[in-house]
């Protein structure tokens, strides 16, 4: 028996009919994260866990004729809304999606899989699994346009051992297609866009609701030390970004540090942002064991999710952490996102990911 988490979108629906169709026994899940509780049944192009994405869910496990239960995870789902808050009041650029995939994806629904006798948890990423040298391998998607292992590299050994990703070997318009095939209610749905717990895409009211606090006005200097302006609080801005800094200027202008401490927040050129350096700490590793300290590999390394990758030589640390040096400098690497490992071709494949941790 295989539990499939079912959002109500077209990925996890399609994923749910192709291993019926291969002859598994499924339970459709639907995870009830509380973030939207109380709205109305409406179109959400931008996130999911909507209600509309609940009775999606049911129907299409109807069509199925597969059970079909909600689990209510709002409690653990809030510690996630917590971390998303405080990483933001710090300074840093949270991923919340890497942490929900880890901790309860393939963390507390492995373990009610488990209860339940399933012996697979099936999720809707574009990714591959496979088992070689005595390892489990996390695989980039086959359509690298919506390739989610970047999401994945926090899963364990063991979470990986029970993970199903039956649209990994697909492209997207090769999933539209299925769904179709499929009759499927949610073959035209629009997709997921957004983090489901916030609304329009606006972090900062994510914030501002959870805790007042974490918005303080304070100074926006340039990296001469030049007061250019006010803005409403450290933790509305993230590194890179250009737009809405409230201050007008001769040129375009880009955050480029975050100091909690003074409240301040940092703008200068585009050329401020490259670093030719990162220290990345709570590294999981998957296609290796580990790095022992001064230990090295060469990887292919992306900064965030639309990052292309670069170059870089990955050494161990003796706390567990590793110092990735790039060939060329990278531009806008935040503190708090994820650092993802790839091969770089030679010892490992450009498929395969290595590992990640978290930008320090």
């Amino acid at each position: 028996m295989i539990l499939v988490a079912m959002s109500g979108g077209v990925d996890s629906s399609v994923t749910a009919a192709m291993l019926q169709r291969d002859g598994h026994e499924i339970v459709g899940l639907f995870m009830r994260n509380g973030a939207t509780a109380g709205s109305a049944a409406k179109s959400n192009k931008q996130g999911c866990c909507s209600l509309e994405d609940s009775n999606d869910a049911r129907f299409v496990a109807g069509q199925l004729g597969a059970r079909f239960y909600v689990l209510n995870f709002a409690q653990d789902f809030q510690r996630v809304i917590d971390y998303f808050v405080a990483e933001y009041k710090r300074g840093r650029t949270p991923n919340p999606c890497a942490v929900c995939n880890t901790d309860l994806k393939f963390g507390k629904l492995l373990d009610y899989a488990r209860q339940v006798g399933a012996d697979k948890v099936a999720t809707g990423h574009y990714a591959r699994v496979e088992h070689r040298d005595g390892r489990w391998r996390l695989l980039r998607g086959v359509d690298r346009t919506k390739d989610q292992s970047y999401y994945l590299f926090g899963l364990t050994q063991d979470q990986l051992a029970h993970a199903l990703f039956p649209l990994g070997g697909l492209t997207k318009k090769q999933v539209r297609e299925l769904a179709g095939e499929f009759a499927l209610k949610t073959r035209d749905k629009a997709e997921s866009m957004e983090i489901c717990f916030v609304p329009e895409g606006d972090y900062r009211a994510v914030v501002a609701k959870h805790d007042p606090q974490a918005l303080v006005p304070g100074p926006i200097i340039n990296v001469a030390g030049e007061t250019l302006g006010e803005h409403a609080g450290v933790a509305g801005f993230t590194i890179g970004q250009r737009r809405g800094l409230g201050v007008a200027y001769s040129k375009a202008l880009y955050v480029v540090r975050l100091d909690p401490q003074t409240n301040t927040v940092v703008v200068g050129d585009e050329d401020d942002l490259a670093l030719p350096a990162i220290v990345v700490d709570r590294v999981n590793w998957i296609s290796v064991a580990g790095l022992a300290a001064g230990e090295s590999v060469r990887a292919m390394v992306k900064v965030r999710y639309r990052h292309d990758g670069a170059l870089a030589t990955v050494t161990g640390r003796a706390d567990g952490s590793v110092d990735v040096v790039f060939d060329q400098p990278v531009k806008a690497a935040a503190p708090g996102q994820c650092a993802v490992f790839y091969g770089d071709g030679s010892r490992f494949s450009a498929e395969e990911t290595l590992g990640g941790g978290w930008i320090a």
